[in-house]
């Protein structure tokens, strides 16, 4: 595997400043795919976040549920988040490599998992197995949240990404290798985001029931749930 550069170069402090932008859209951006998700709860799950970074989400998601465990690559982000969510006591952030989970990581099944803003590209893993591996840790009834960006927000994008050039958190954007969904920086980064279409081959590779959502015009979500087979099963009908 490569070397993965939020482990050794936007981590901690700095992966903190990425998400305090002057934009207005950016934060709308991030806040409705936050909230597409709390939306969903119930407040009795235990939920996965894969690529938790310093844990921006888990503190939004933590109120509304029972608890929530993060995991990500820099032990230096990580170290970060634990003061981060000093005052989120049924939240759990630790260093681990995505790509090595296995199904006897975790002491316990989780109801939700989530791989959001992006992570499914930022982690470069292969999709298919994957989320077929992620899927396994769902409970009957549980789901995996996936998120990406929409192509309507391609120009928003863009800004932030400028605009964290500009406080020297990423290198400048390399225009000419810039577009597509693709950006490229100099320096090494290189995010990537997946269509719908994609999305769709995804789902269906899993065997699982999914949908697909456009949130905000500004990302996409494919919601994947595992088959509820039995009575007791978990079950949360929004």
């Amino acid at each position: 595997m490569s070397e993965n550069y939020y482990e050794k170069t936007l981590n901690a402090n700095r992966l903190y400043k990425v998400y305090q932008t002057k934009y207005e859209r950016i934060q709308s951006y991030l806040d409705a795919e936050i909230s597409f998700v709390k939306d969903r709860l119930c407040g009795t799950e235990n939920i996965l976040e894969l690529g938790a970074g310093y844990g921006r989400i888990m503190k939004e998601i933590a109120p509304y549920c029972k608890s929530i465990v993060g995991i990500d690559i820099s032990e230096n982000t990580v170290e970060f988040g634990e003061s981060y969510l000093r005052d989120a006591p049924n939240t759990k952030l630790m260093v681990m490599d995505a790509h090595k989970i296995g199904p006897d990581t975790f002491e316990m099944p989780f109801e939700i998992v989530l791989c959001m803003q992006n992570a499914l590209s930022a982690m470069k893993v292969e999709p298919f197995s994957f989320v077929a591996k992620m899927m396994r840790l769902v409970v009957p009834g549980g789901r995996m949240f996936i998120s990406t960006y929409s192509a309507k927000f391609w120009r928003h994008r863009l800004d932030w990404f400028h605009e964290q050039a500009q406080k020297g958190l990423l290198g400048k954007i390399i225009p000419e290798q810039t577009k597509d969904g693709v950006i490229v920086c100099e320096g090494g980064f290189r995010g990537e985001t997946h269509t719908p279409e994609q999305l769709s081959e995804i789902g269906d590779s899993s065997g699982c029931p999914y949908e697909i959502h456009e949130v905000d015009e500004s990302s996409l979500f494919l919601v994947i749930t595992r088959p509820n087979r039995t009575t007791n099963s978990y079950s949360c009908l929004n």
